[in-house]
């Protein structure tokens, strides 16, 4: 398994209102970066501030340069559902992950171990 290359297909896969937000990371938020709760609707992110409507891609996703590759604004401060991802190997090849490697599929029980190893700090 690679280390993350920053493809940022998890970043634009779950835009339209497909993440969650807990109570405590709104709390957070209220003290650190305020900014990030006009795009709450409802503990679901990445929502329009004023219309409400879900944004297909996270708002913090930017180019990080021309090879295509990006980087998060507010990777300190980013929701536990990325925080945490990608958590096993069934989510990283349904989101096409360019963290895989064939030897990967072949074998995703190894594989998990490989992922636990990378993530061992975001996971805590």
């Amino acid at each position: 398994m690679k280390e993350c290359n920053a493809c940022g297909k998890c970043c634009i896969k779950y835009g339209s209102g497909g993440l969650s937000v807990t109570l405590q990371e709104l709390d957070l938020w209220q003290e650190d970066a305020p900014k990030l709760l006009e795009y709450v609707n409802e503990g679901q992110i990445w929502f329009h501030p004023t219309t409400k409507q879900a944004l297909a891609v996270c708002p913090w996703l930017e180019l990080a340069d021309d090879t295509g590759r990006y980087h998060c604004a507010i990777y300190f401060n980013r929701p536990d559902d990325c925080r945490y991802y990608p958590s096993s190997i069934e989510e990283m090849i349904r989101d096409d992950c360019e963290m895989l490697e064939p030897k990967d599929k072949r074998n995703p029980k190894q594989a998990q171990k490989s992922l636990a190893l990378i993530m061992k700090d975001s996971w805590v």
